[in-house]
């Protein structure tokens, strides 16, 4: 039957989520379990698309990232596919009115990742972050306001900051991954080989605006989904904060963490400031 195929294709999803991301898949338990499924699905349809370009470098990526494309769009054409994340995913986007210009931007980062190594220009930057970030939260705002397009325009803005700040983060927290393995460098006007407390401060400012912006939004969020993205919230102000304590030069030479003990009291704290209707 159908319907077992796709049940083993969300739970193939929240797979890929819970051994690629703790800290994304505690957010996700975090949200109503009407949603969760959904989450899932878009999180293993990013998360292949960006193994494929950042992870398998014995094998031909560019053909691996098209083959990969080809196949999400048989899949909304039939309606199913053998693999299960696409089978998941085909089923969130049409559920969820999830469009393709959304797909489309997103690919297109990951099409960037194959080929260009620097960006020099603000805009570059920006559009890098909107197809590989901002996208993402787009997605998931869709699956927040079930339908509610008047919702989703409220709220589209915030969605894309909180996005970019995650990002931001991300690029922050894995500097020496992507300029020493995958020489990478995706902030504009910053030499990674001379990277400096100025760049550094100059950086998270950026972020901590992003996210000023960014939770105007969640506290707007429909209840099945404050709680989690605020949880995510949470968890990434925190790594920042330890990203603006750490000294630039072991930024570019050490990878820096949040430990599970830390998140465990994150979750804490965001249940109480939650259950205070603080949020």
């Amino acid at each position: 039957m159908k319907s077992i195929f796709d049940t083993v294709s969300f739970k193939c999803s929240k797979l890929v989520t819970q051994n690629y991301s703790t800290s994304f898949s505690l957010a996700v338990k975090m949200l109503s379990p009407s949603i969760r499924e959904a989450i899932y699905s878009i999180y293993g349809f990013v998360r292949l698309a960006d193994e494929i370009v950042d992870s398998f470098h014995d094998f031909d990526k560019e053909s691996l990232l098209n083959d990969f494309e080809i196949e999400y769009y048989k899949a909304v054409e039939n309606g199913i596919s053998l693999n299960p994340i696409l089978n998941s995913f085909q089923q969130t986007v049409k559920q969820n009115n999830i469009t393709d210009d959304l797909i489309q931007a997103f690919l297109k980062s990951m099409k960037l990742d194959l080929s260009k190594s620097t960006y020099n220009t603000q805009t570059e930057y920006e559009d890098y972050i909107y197809g590989s970030a901002d996208v993402v939260g787009l997605m998931c705002l869709k699956v927040f306001v079930k339908g509610n397009e008047q919702k989703y325009e409220q709220l589209k803005f915030e969605a894309m900051k909180l996005g970019s700040a995650f990002q931001k983060v991300n690029f922050l927290r894995d500097l020496k991954e992507d300029n020493l393995l995958l020489n990478r460098n995706y902030f504009p006007g910053v030499d990674l080989n001379n990277f400096t407390e100025h760049s550094k401060i100059a950086i998270i400012n950026e972020i901590e605006e992003d996210f000023r912006i960014a939770f105007e939004g969640i506290i707007k969020l429909p209840i099945e989904a404050k709680f989690g993205v605020y949880t995510a919230y949470v968890y990434y102000k925190k790594l920042l904060k330890k990203l603006k304590n750490t000294p630039y030069y072991e930024i570019g030479s050490s990878r820096i963490r949040v430990s599970n003990y830390t998140k465990a009291g994150l979750l804490a704290q965001s249940f109480v400031t939650y259950k205070l209707k603080m949020v």
